[in-house]
């Protein structure tokens, strides 16, 4: 670091941002009796999924994983007194999720069509903006101005200029685009039981609200 003296300024950037792009989220999970089993019945699962929603302009690619897993579940008894756990097979969790521009029509016949899949699978949405990267460089332009207004303010209160900058440093935080007006994963026999209604659900999700800081350090003459 140079000798001069030094001014160091942390600005904030904040962001409204009106969500453009619906997420259905999508948990599949089921014990079976083998590890083998489960995989089969994930794939199989999967690709009723894929099939129920083709007739809707998604490609088969269009459902991402999001997690998979299979694990060996066991359950607790007694047996004279004595706790004892014994195996009872191998459950997979797949976590899965298809995007679109948001649309409630579409939304509302894609919720009926999972529904009606013949798969249980636990059901719930999200909503995002499509170019997070651009986003977050308004964010991070946001929060640079912000620092530069606010170092302007403190040379002049000071008595002193503002020289080069020195260095500049942001928080590289993980910044969640997402508007979440459920509260809860829904299961496929309530999603059934909504697409009994004769119209489309009308969900308006709020602005999403994003902030990140910079720290920018410069010379002062």
């Amino acid at each position: 670091m140079s000798e001069h003296r030094m001014i160091r300024v942390t600005g904030k950037g904040l962001l409204r941002l009106r969500p453009d792009t619906t997420q259905i989220g999508i948990n599949l999970s089921d014990l079976c009796p083998d590890y083998g089993g489960a995989l089969r019945r994930s794939a199989e699962d999967t690709d009723r999924l894929k099939s129920a929603l083709e007739p809707f302009g998604f490609a088969r690619e269009d459902l991402k994983t999001v997690n998979f897993h299979v694990d060996a579940e066991y359950e607790g008894y007694q047996e004279e007194g004595v706790y004892k756990q014994r195996f009872v097979g191998y459950r997979f969790q797949h976590a899965l999720r298809v995007s679109f521009p948001s649309d409630n029509d579409r939304l509302d016949k894609v919720l009926r069509a999972l529904a009606g899949s013949g798969v249980s699978p636990e059901i719930g949405l999200s909503y995002t903006v499509k170019d997070t990267e651009a986003a977050k460089n308004a964010l991070l332009s946001k929060a640079v101005t912000d620092a530069a207004e606010k170092a302007s303010v403190l040379a002049r209160a000071a008595g002193v200029e503002l020289g080069e900058i020195e260095t500049i440093d942001y928080s590289r935080a993980q910044i969640d685009f997402v508007a979440r007006p459920m509260n809860r994963m829904m299961k496929a026999e309530e999603m059934d039981m909504a697409a009994g209604a004769m119209y489309a659900p009308d969900i308006q999700p709020d602005d999403i609200s994003v902030e990140d800081t910079v720290t920018v350090t410069w010379r002062i003459e």
